[in-house]
């Protein structure tokens, strides 16, 4: 396909037949590419609902989908303190962020940003003290732990609550249009257990999980081949990978989870979500959520030794592995096609990469031998001080984020009923997202605002359409 632009002397535009065949001059649209709107191969889904990130990838078995069926259902459903009649799901607390996971991943999609006086909708906020090296594991807070607990059981004092309010910053695009971005200042109020005002913290809002299953099907070198720590070939990009503390095998790994990669398997981020989102303990967090001197927290009767059996779990872990990507949509679109070549020029693809293959993966060999478009390299990126939450995890530092996959991103107005976007749900849309960035996407921000307004249109509508 091609865009006919006729061009005469003096750089004066007509019409087609205005002009001499000498002066026309052709500028090509890029090119569909056969089967990119499958992000995952052939085990993505067709789906423009609201129910679109809920799917189970194709062809799994009757037992298979049973597994599922259950780990959907223990996904959704609201916990309760203990003692219960429901001793299958009872254990909340005694504090907590939320009483499911979906409270946090509505729809499998992403959490809400925090408002002033509300229950956390999907919002937690992360704290720790200093470390000591760069390859630690953050440090709780007496007190704390690692992360407010803002919601507790009856009689049971929350740890303390966290409140918004936001400054207005504005600026200008290349052409002369105006924008505004809201910046989000954080205060911590009703400290129960000793003042927080001196420790690191880390505001969080919860992502989509849809694809996660491709992720650890990813093997290590997938996720490294894409490392140029010290910047070798002088691009300005330099992302790392994160290596944290692997609680079954004992030993450090790569990151791959979560929004500093601090996690380094599925189960893992999960069993680490019922710990500190919902104060539940598993086998591999077999401990209460209940740091000295939380007196009444640790008193609290529990809901069982482990409150989560690892049958539960398992089906939660399967649910969440098998949760299917929706495929593209409009990849054939003119605006859509041209977005893509600008995203690919402005070197957004240099963090935001694709084409992946999944290796050996005997938990669900179905997702073996995939390649996948996940936009994103998983590898932790300096996003620069307007990002920077300024507190070290593992090999992450304060200015370090995970690049965020991108798949999905267009539908999620269609699930969540929302836009905000990046780790705190700043961003209110997908063009203040991209205003955000800076550090080593400082360059692409910058041509991002150099465009036209019906270039900056393209590229957003190449984006929705992942």
């Amino acid at each position: 396909m091609k865009q006919k632009i006729i061009v005469c002397c003096f750089g004066i535009l007509f019409f087609l037949g205005s002009c001499s065949k000498d002066d026309e001059v052709y500028i090509p649209i890029p090119a569909y590419e056969e089967g990119e709107e499958f992000l995952t191969g052939n085990l993505g889904v067709f789906s423009t609902s609201s129910n679109a990130f809920g799917f189970e990838i194709p062809n799994l078995s009757f037992q298979q989908q049973a597994q599922f069926a259950t780990g959907n259902s223990l996904f959704n459903q609201s916990w309760v303190s203990a003692p219960a009649s429901t001793t299958a799901r009872d254990g909340l607390g005694p504090t907590f962020n939320a009483r499911a996971c979906a409270n946090c991943h509505f729809k499998d999609g992403r959490g809400r940003p925090l408002v002033t006086g509300q229950n956390s909708g999907g919002f937690l906020m992360r704290v720790s003290l200093p470390t000591t090296s760069i390859t630690d594991a953050p440090m709780p807070v007496p007190g704390y732990g690692n992360q407010i607990q803002d919601r507790s059981n009856p009689t049971i004092p929350s740890e303390a609550s966290v409140e918004v309010t936001y400054q207005t910053i504005t600026g200008t695009y290349a052409d002369g249009t105006s924008y505004e971005l809201q910046k989000p200042i954080y205060t911590i109020t009703n400290e129960q257990f000793g003042s927080l005002a001196n420790v690191q913290t880390s505001p969080r809002v919860g992502q989509q999980t849809i694809g996660l299953g491709f992720i650890s099907a990813l093997p290590d070198s997938e996720i490294l081949r894409f490392e140029d720590e010290f910047d070798m070939d002088n691009d300005g990009i330099s992302g790392r990978a994160n290596y944290v503390f692997n609680e079954e095998t004992q030993q450090l790994e790569v990151g791959r989870y979560g929004w500093k990669a601090n996690a380094p398997t599925l189960k893992q981020q999960i069993a680490s979500a019922f710990h500190g989102d919902m104060g539940l303990t598993t086998s591999m967090f077999p401990d209460n959520n209940c740091p000295s001197p939380q007196q009444d927290c640790q008193n609290a009767p529990n809901g069982g030794e482990p409150e989560v059996t690892d049958t539960q779990l398992d089906r939660v872990l399967f649910y969440q592995t098998t949760l299917a990507v929706p495929n593209r949509r409009n990849v054939q679109e003119e605006s859509v096609l041209q977005g893509k070549e600008l995203f690919n020029t402005m070197n957004c693809i240099s963090c935001h990469a694709i084409d992946q293959t999944t290796a050996s993966f005997p938990y669900l060999p179905a997702l073996e031998n995939i390649t996948i478009k996940p936009y994103s390299d998983f590898l932790l990126h300096d996003m620069g001080e307007d990002l920077a939450d300024n507190r070290s995890d593992f090999k992450a530092n304060g200015r370090e984020w995970r690049t965020q996959p991108l798949w999905g991103l267009g539908l999620i107005s269609t699930v969540n009923n929302h836009t905000f976007l990046l780790h705190d749900g700043r961003a209110r849309n997908i063009e203040e997202a991209i205003l955000w960035h800076g550090g080593e996407a400082e360059n692409s921000k910058d041509q991002f605002t150099n465009l036209s307004a019906e270039e900056r249109q393209q590229v957003l509508d190449f984006l929705n359409s992942l």
